[in-house]
């Protein structure tokens, strides 16, 4: 079978972390952007022809992809492709992914072996094997199959896409942009589908006026009885990093080693651009408890709980506590911080205090000086 690749790398907003950046190029984990779970996924697969669309911001993207030789993949035509559809846009107003995707049709066009299309945001991460996901379409039968997760879904957190199964493990109900009850399967914004199925759906909603992935390609194509949908239970770990509360919550998560086996080594391996640095230096009096920690750091200081980016600086006497500290940040001597999210290149000047919470962890945007 042959199969495509699409990303959309501006999937949702998260507060000052994407203020220059798309979400998809958003640092997680210590060395990883979150579009290297995607892509990784696509590439463990054998999928070579990918697109990624995105609609601004995407300059931090570019960079960090390069030529794609990380991930085996050869930038250009037949490869990996940059997709800009509002630089050729009628509009600039976005209006949903399917209008994305009908700037984008000539990408869909060019490969004329490929039967299948994966697309997948960049928010909500996982380590899937997309073979296996593509083989459960294929056997349904059906025209588009959503992977779904349990135990999202909470009567609280709002989701994009929703589905509920009755005891034959057929559709029962779907929902969108709705805090669905417990019992519901919410969808991981992976979706698979007949590359020739997609086009002439993307083509008639755009004639209809009809813009959304979520609600008219697929709610609205199953209520009309004019695509049918399956449903692939994903069993594996899944972080929903949609809301800053969640991409802190999630990130610190990773210090457990449970969920950090599970999303990197699990079906496979998860590749980043490679950054080679010298090993992380521990001084004689630091105390580094129970985080995560990249090359190249200076640690003088002490830290607890927290993730640690590429070349971080805590000065001695500083204290850093359930924080994400990104790459070349500078935490000054006698400095604290608690529930604190640094991006990166950040200078926390000696002796400041910031205390954030759990919930509302505060953010210091890149480049700033406190």
């Amino acid at each position: 079978m042959n199969v495509m690749g699409i990303i959309f790398a501006n999937d949702g907003e998260l507060g000052d972390l994407t203020y220059k950046r798309t979400t998809a190029s958003v640092p997680f984990g210590g060395r990883y952007r979150q579009i290297d779970f995607a892509l990784s996924n696509l590439c463990n697969a054998g999928v070579r022809h990918i697109g990624v669309i995105s609609r601004h911001s995407y300059q931090s993207l570019m960079n960090h992809i390069g030529s794609g030789e990380e991930w085996g993949l050869e930038l250009g035509q037949g490869g990996l492709e940059f997709l800009t559809p509002y630089s050729m846009s009628t509009t600039d107003n976005y209006r949903g992914k399917l209008e994305t995707l009908y700037s984008a049709m000539d990408f869909l066009e060019f490969g004329p072996n490929d039967d299948y299309v994966v697309m997948s945001g960049s928010a909500i991460l996982s380590n899937m094997d997309i073979n296996k996901l593509v083989s459960a379409h294929i056997a349904s039968g059906k025209d588009l199959t959503v992977a779904t997760k349990e135990g999202i879904a909470d009567g609280v957190k709002r989701l994009d896409l929703a589905l509920k199964l009755d005891e034959s493990g057929a559709i029962a109900d779907m929902v969108v942009d709705c805090a669905a009850p417990a019992e519901y399967l919410a969808s991981m914004d992976m979706f698979v589908i007949s590359k020739d199925v997609l086009m002439t759906q993307v083509k008639d909603c755009i004639a209809h006026n009809r813009y959304h992935m979520d609600r008219d390609l697929v709610l609205g194509g199953w209520q009309k009885g004019s695509v049918s949908v399956n449903v692939y239970q994903f069993g594996g770990i899944a972080l929903y990093n949609e809301t800053i509360e969640e991409y802190f919550r999630n990130s610190l998560a990773l210090i457990g080693k449970d969920c950090r086996h599970d999303l990197f080594g699990g079906n496979h391996s998860v590749f980043t651009k490679v950054r080679d640095r010298v090993p992380s230096y521990y001084g004689e009096n630091c105390a580094i408890q129970d985080c995560i920690v990249a090359d190249g750091c200076m640690l003088d200081g002490n830290a607890k709980n927290s993730v640690l980016f590429r070349q971080v600086t805590i000065a001695q006497g500083a204290q850093v506590e359930d924080s994400v500290i990104m790459n070349d940040a500078v935490v000054g001597e006698g400095a604290e911080l608690k529930c604190v999210i640094l991006d990166k290149d950040v200078v926390i000047r000696p002796g400041a205090k910031l205390y954030g919470t759990p919930k509302n962890p505060i953010i210091i945007k890149r480049g700033e000086i406190v």
